[in-house]
């Protein structure tokens, strides 16, 4: 029974070992499968780098209406909130009071010069007589000081008539500026003066305008190198005003100069741009964005920020050689825009990068790449 027992213990074992030998002795393994990833031919391009920065519109322009003499306002000689011209009458005050100091003036004038012709008439008189010792030489030259006395009350009394005149004109209150005018801060009636502190109106021309931004000091360095680009300093850098849906308004700017002084609680600069505004479409107070043109490359290689890996803190990309191995390889980035990062070096054009599945790379693998899109070339697709 013992015998049967063990030789039905031996036949299993001796199947379990030809199964394992048979095992042993199957086929060579298959080679691992290739890995699945999105990758992207490297390609240039041109590349313009902008900054959209917060800033608020100011007049080029703004004159405050006031008067230069004193009295009562009789009449409002403008529309308000219409374009108003230089030179062009706004406010009326009561002239009777400097007509009559006008013609005071003109009268004592007059008067002057009526003494000055006898006291003319008199050291002429006087001239001969004082040669022939007629008369003493003390009353000649009596007269001659009252004649030049009398050409002094002359022209004292001309200056008093051409500034009565001139408080005559500044009866009107006329416009300084071209431009939009406010509303009439002052109405018929009012006694006004020059001393006043507050204004009769305000007019601001606002055909051209300006766009006041504010920027780190740290980003002048690059604005300088756009500057320097573009050739001309004088000619500024253009600038694009956008509305709050990011579209722009139909105007064109040129940064005028970047402030000098750096502001010690913000460490800020100003920009300031000068805006053509011929449909008014930009008021003295509003707040847009400028876009502020930083750099401007005619070839440009780009990689979506996605393909970028870093080891050890230093940006790698993934690359596939000829043969479809991906390696590992160092670059040097450039600026960040719109999810996308300039290469400055360490790619050349025509290179492909791996942009998705690279979490189960190794340096080395085989993988399968098919053709990455982005996802705003997808959203356009699938919107068609």
């Amino acid at each position: 029974m013992k015998n049967y027992r063990r030789h039905r213990c031996g036949v299993v074992y001796a199947l379990m070992a030809a199964c394992l030998a048979g095992c042993g002795q199957s086929g060579p393994q298959s080679a691992p499968s290739a890995l699945p990833v999105a990758a992207m031919t490297v390609a240039p391009a041109p590349l313009k780098l902008t900054e959209d920065l917060p800033g608020r519109v100011a007049a080029v322009r703004v004159a405050e209406i006031r008067p230069q003499v004193s009295g009562i306002v009789l009449r409002r000689l403008f529309e308000q909130g219409t374009e108003v011209r230089a030179g062009q009458p706004l406010f009326e005050i009561n002239p009777a009071p400097f007509k009559a100091d006008a013609d005071t003036a003109a009268a004592a004038l007059q008067r002057a010069e009526a003494a000055l012709a006898r006291a003319k008439v008199q050291a002429a008189r006087f001239q001969p007589l004082v040669e022939a010792d007629a008369i003493s030489r003390q009353v000649y030259d009596d007269a001659v000081s009252q004649r030049d006395q009398a050409a002094a009350d002359v022209a004292q009394a001309r200056a008093t008539l051409a500034r009565r005149q001139l408080d005559l004109k500044f009866a009107t209150v006329e416009a300084p500026i071209a431009g939009r005018i406010d509303q009439a801060l002052v109405t018929e009636g009012a006694l006004v003066g020059s001393g006043d502190s507050q204004p009769m109106a305000r007019i601001q021309q606002i055909d051209q305008v300006y766009v006041d931004v504010r920027q780190p000091a740290a980003s002048l360095e690059s604005l300088r190198d756009a500057l320097a680009r573009q050739g001309s300093a004088s000619a500024g850098l253009p600038v694009e005003v956008l509305r709050d849906d990011d579209t722009p308004y139909d105007v064109k700017g040129r940064m005028l100069f970047s402030g000098v002084n750096v502001d010690a609680g913000t460490g800020d600069v100003l920009l300031r741009v000068l805006v053509d505004n011929p449909k008014r479409q930009l008021l003295p107070g509003m707040y847009v964005r400028a876009r502020i043109p930083r750099a401007s490359y005619s070839n440009a290689l780009t990689v979506p920020q996605q393909g970028v890996v870093r080891a050890g803190g230093k940006p790698q990309v993934w690359v596939l050689d000829a043969t479809g191995h991906a390696h590992l390889k160092p670059v040097e980035l450039g600026e960040l825009t719109d999810r996308r990062y300039r290469i400055r070096s360490g790619l050349h054009a025509g290179q492909k990068i791996v942009v998705e599945g690279m979490e189960r790379l190794s340096d080395g693998a085989q993988v399968a790449a098919s053709e990455w899109k982005s996802p705003d070339a997808a959203a356009a697709a699938s919107a068609h």
